[in-house]
Order: structure tokens, then C-alpha cells, then sequence
């Protein structure tokens, strides 16, 4: 017995005309991007998903035709400042379209920007909510850095622009500060970002050397480029991390949640070279500060002993003199006496010595007889005589 049947194509015409029954008009359909096919025609094709509790309950095809996309995709991406990509919470304006070829596919005119800033947003808001839940968020401002950090891990894409500023700038700095910069390389954009920056730090943890700072760095690009700094995974790495973690990431308007768990943050990879510049530039400028300190103290302390030391030597002299007056005037006074009692002096009021023959002074006619030698002495010469007698004087 012959089973009834109807071709496919009656049965997909059938669903096109119930289809097009049951949408006459446009509607809104919200749905998360699976993967996004930009075809080299001008075309954009859509895979669209719905997911409750970790499991897809709803699949779709969508497409923005060439005319449409040049017009409706750059507006979502000027005003929500990132790409369309997979992960994205989308508000779509849609005629619902069932082909006997193609099947049933979405047409889309319109994307309402402000839903999915406001999706962005809100998963901004909770994986900052769980950060502070899990006491993240401030972990990294109690780490400490040293008053010269030297042994830097750098956290980027070697080929990236801003590695290259970065690495420019801090070895060729003006002073002649040298740093030791090891690279760590991971990628810095895409969904992949978030986890290759944890395993980056990580591997800076288990590494045998001992590193004073941990630097995230990434230049400048399109906004899009730059959600993955808003991750959790990345953010809680950076949180984690037992060295501070210092982000430069961006441009000057950005702050990401990065920047918001790391030890400090900067706008640009120059500025981050600037940073640790200027720790040894003020360092250095203490030092010449402390050496004109000691130079100024050093010459006040030595134009203090230059006065004292004048003063003792002053005191010395005026010292000196005196002691030598004195000892001149007790030198003359020795002189006078002296003088006053040289025998030629005494010779020359008229008063004669008398010496025996062995020239011993004789002071008494004691011990004198006659016959002996004597020499009488003048001032003016000597006679040698001899004793015919003696005579002893009678003391009335």
C-alpha cells in the first residue's frame, strides 16, 4: 500500500505562505550572536541562539543584505564602539523570510544599539559585583612595589605597537636608567585574551625569577578590540597575582575592569615606561638633593671648625706671646743679675780677685802662707805674686 506523500517543495511552499500568514509585519526578535560571517559580496550572515541554564533551547539564521549592512552595522559599531561578534546580546528588527531553497531565515533592517549596550553594561556591573562578592576588587592595593623596581614581566604581543613604544622608551630613557624587561607573550585581543593573559601571569608566578612589577600592556584600537580587559577571568588573574600588576591598556578614554584590580593603571605603554622613569628619576633627584644637603652641611660644618680652629690658634698665639714675653722679661731680669754678677763687673768698680796656684778663688787669707804663689786679678790684667807674709785682720 502506497504511502501518501507531497513533494518538498509543496511542503516548503506551504510553510512559506503559513509563514508569511503569521509575520506579515517586522518584528523585534532579541537572541545572542553564535558566529557572524562577514561573505566578501557585502553580505552579513548571522547564526543566532537563545541559551537557559548553559543549554541552547533556540537556533536561527539571519542576514543584513549588502545595501542594508553598509548602512545599519558601522551605526551599531559607531555607537556601541565594538565590532558585531559572537557573544554579543542583540535587539533585532526582523521580516521573518521561509524559502522552498533557503528555509527560514530572518532579514534584518535594524539593530537597536542601546540594548546591547545596555546588555554589555549590565555583564559589566555583575563581573564587577562578584569581584567585590569575592574580595578581589581591592586585592592588588595592598601589594607594595619596591623603591626601585628593576626585573619587569611584560604581559603583550611581541609584534604589537605599543610592546615596541613601550620597550623603546624605558632603554632609551634620557638618564641612562637601566631595566631588565622580560616579555611574556599572550594575545591581546579576541575571546582567547582573557585566559592567555591569566596563563601569562601565571606563568610570571611560577617563573624562578624573582619579578618586582607584572605590566599588562596594550596600544590604542578600536573599542570592540578591547572588551576582553572587562572579563572575569582576566580580571580575577590580575587580582590574584602576589606581584602588583600595573595595566596600560588602550587609549586615554579608557577604563576597563583591568585597570580597575590592578595595583595602578596608566592611559598609553609610554606612559607606563614614564612610570617607572620617573620612580628612578625622584629617586635619583633625593640622592642629589642628600648630596647637596651634605655638600651645604659639610661646608658649614667646616666653615664652623675654619673659625674655631682661628679662635684656638688665635688664643694660642696671644698664649704664646705672653708666655714668651714673660719668659723674655724673666730672661732679661736672669741677664741683669748675671750681668750684676760678673766678677769683671765687680773688676771694673776697682775690686781685685785673688787666685792661688790652682786658680781656686781665695776668699780668705786663711790657709795662706808666705811663700805662696798668688794671682791678683784687675780689670784690666793680672799680676802673679808672692806671699812675703800674712796678716789676720783684728775685728774690733
Amino acid at each position: 500500500m502506497e504511502q501518501e506523500a507531497v513533494s518538498l517543495v509543496t511542503l516548503m511552499s506551504v510553510l512559506r505562505e503559513g509563514v508569511e500568514q503569521l509575520f506579515p509585519e517586522k518584528i523585534w526578535v532579541r537572541a545572542e550572536v553564535a558566529q557572524v560571517n562577514y561573505h566578501g559580496t557585502g553580505h552579513c550572515y548571522m547564526d543566532l541562539v537563545q541559551n537557559e541554564n548553559g543549554s541552547v533551547v533556540a537556533k536561527g539564521r539571519a542576514a543584513i543584505w549588502r545595501s542594508m549592512a553598509a548602512r545599519i552595522i558601522p551605526k551599531f559599531e559607531s555607537q556601541t564602539g565594538k565590532r558585531l561578534a559572537a557573544g554579543m546580546q542583540v535587539l533585532l528588527r526582523v521580516q521573518v523570510n521561509c524559502s522552498e531553497v533557503y528555509g527560514v531565515s530572518l532579514i534584518v533592517d535594524q539593530i537597536d544599539s542601546a540594548f546591547t549596550i545596555g546588555q554589555q553594561e549590565l555583564i559589566r556591573k555583575q563581573t564587577i559585583e562578584r569581584l567585590v562578592k569575592e574580595h578581589l576588587i581591592d586585592a592588588q592595593k595592598g601589594l607594595a612595589l619596591p623603591s626601585l623596581p628593576y626585573r619587569l614581566a611584560v604581559i603583550s604581543s611581541g609584534d604589537a605597537a605599543g610592546y615596541g613604544d613601550f620597550m623603546n622608551h624605558i632603554s632609551g630613557n634620557q638618564y641612562g636608567f637601566v631595566f631588565h624587561a622580560d616579555l611574556f607573550p599572550a594575545t591581546m585581543q579576541g575571546e582567547s585574551s582573557p585566559q592567555s593573559v591569566a596563563d601569562a601571569i601565571h606563568a610570571v608566578v611560577s617563573s624562578p625569577l624573582p619579578y618586582d612589577a607584572v605590566l599588562v600592556l596594550r596600544g590604542g584600537g578600536r573599542a570592540q578590540d578591547l572588551i576582553c580587559f572587562d572579563d572575569y577571568v582576566m580580571a580575577a588573574a590580575i587580582a590574584k597575582c602576589p606581584v602588583p600588576v600595573i595595566t596600560a591598556i588602550g587609549h586615554d578614554r579608557d577604563y576597563h575592569i583591568a585597570d580597575m584590580v590592578a595595583y595602578d593603571y596608566v592611559k598609553t605603554p609610554t606612559a607606563l615606561a614614564d612610570y617607572f622613569i620617573s620612580i628612578y628619576k625622584a629617586e635619583d633627584d633625593k640622592i642629589l638633593a642628600l648630596e647637596k644637603r651634605i655638600s651645604t652641611a659639610l661646608g658649614v660644618r667646616m666653615t664652623q671648625m675654619t673659625s674655631k680652629l682661628d679662635s684656638v690658634v688665635s688664643r694660642i698665639r696671644n698664649v704664646a706671646l705672653l708666655k714668651i714675653e714673660r719668659s723674655a722679661a724673666q730672661v732679661s731680669l736672669l741677664e741683669a743679675r748675671i750681668a750684676s754678677a760678673d766678677p769683671r763687673q765687680i773688676l771694673s768698680r776697682g775690686y781685685t780677685l785673688a787666685t792661688d796656684a790652682r786658680g781656686v778663688v781665695l776668699k780668705s787669707s786663711a790657709g795662706v802662707k808666705a811663700g805662696d804663689s798668688v794671682s791678683v786679678r784687675f780689670s784690666d790684667g793680672m799680676l802673679d805674686c808672692e806671699v812675703k807674709r800674712t796678716i789676720e785682720n783684728k775685728i774690733q
